[in-house]
């Protein structure tokens, strides 16, 4: 290249003219001072931060311009460190995992102890390794292991509502590929007891998926998406009002006016999640009102308590499975 204004050749990395002291890129260097100042003008200093440091880059040392550019430069260092010093702490991620599951983590602690005893039992230890096997097999041992954990968790909290009532049970029976069960060594006749029983199990299972959304908030590791996701997806399942599952039994304890306003929480529910299983929870609970009338386990003293943890695990569960889940597209999510 050459000098435009007085023919001179200009060797490689030459910023001015040797012979006319002509800038070498003058016409970049007027490009890089309009864009500052409209970056600065829109309050985008990093821009113009960034526009004149290209500037500086393109002067040679003496050049009378860069001395001005320079103090340009200090004076926006010195208002970005001001508006990042005034900008509100954002919480780290750990912090929000931990708030997001400190009240579960603050049971478990508290139950903590209690909750291993079931594995201290040698049918529930050797049924628990015969399960993570298939699951194993299926899944790898990481998911399998978690996953039979917040199964594990889900029948902690039958057995512990059971011997909260006085009444003995078993500890877990693990059932490859359907779950787990556990056996109650006395029968209870009280409605309302029953149906607390039997949600406690989706109560707890909602607790270790809290915790598993906790652990994904503060590592980012996708497997605790994971098992949140599934968690809540087996836990919601057992809130189906038929057969021998939990959402049968928690309808021993309402009335029929408690029920019709269950089925229209569900309703709500599935409409605003579209969680397959709270459709399934809603239609189910509508067919037992209006095509299956007169059953023999309605009450008639209505017991709040079990209406709003019946229709509270319903809401919580299936907007939990609806989250972003990484490595789970939203049209595969039940």
């Amino acid at each position: 290249m050459s000098c435009p204004d007085c023919g001179t050749e200009w060797g490689p990395g030459a910023l001015v003219c040797p012979s006319c002291r002509l800038l070498v890129h003058s016409e970049r260097l007027k490009e890089l001072a309009a864009q500052a100042a409209e970056a600065d003008a829109a309050g985008k200093l990093e821009e113009a931060l960034a526009a004149w440091s290209a500037a500086l880059a393109l002067l040679p040392a003496n050049a009378k311009q860069r001395q001005g550019i320079e103090q340009r430069v200090e004076d926006l260092t010195s208002r970005i460190a001001k508006h990042e010093a005034a900008k509100p702490k954002a919480m780290p991620q750990w912090a929000k995992g931990l708030g997001i599951a400190a009240p579960v983590i603050l049971l478990l602690l508290t139950k903590g102890k209690w909750l291993l005893l079931g594995l201290t039992k040698l049918p529930t230890l050797i049924s628990m390794f015969a399960a993570l096997g298939l699951y194993w097999s299926l899944w790898g041992w990481q998911f399998a292991l978690g996953f039979l954990l917040s199964i594990y968790i889900h029948e902690m909290g039958h057995v512990y509502e059971l011997q909260r009532r006085g009444i003995a049970a078993t500890a877990p029976l693990f059932i490859p590929g359907f779950g787990a069960v556990i056996f109650s060594r006395q029968r209870f006749v009280l409605p309302s007891d029953d149906a607390r029983i039997g949600l406690a199990g989706p109560l707890w299972g909602l607790g270790a998926a809290l915790v598993c959304w906790g652990l994904f908030a503060a590592t980012g590791n996708a497997l605790f998406a994971a098992l949140r996701h599934f968690g809540a997806l087996v836990n919601i399942f057992n809130l189906l009002p038929v057969w021998s599952l939990d959402g049968s039994r928690g309808m021993r304890g309402l009335s029929r006016p408690l029920r019709m306003g269950l089925a229209a929480a569900a309703v709500g529910t599935a409409f605003f999640t579209g969680n397959i299983f709270a459709w399934l929870i809603a239609g189910l609970l509508l067919i037992r009102l209006f095509a299956l009338r007169g059953q023999p386990d309605e009450v008639t003293a209505p017991d709040w308590f079990v209406f709003a943890l019946f229709a509270g695990l319903i809401i919580s569960l299936a907007w939990i499975a609806g989250l972003p889940t990484p490595g789970i597209p939203p049209a595969a999510k039940a």
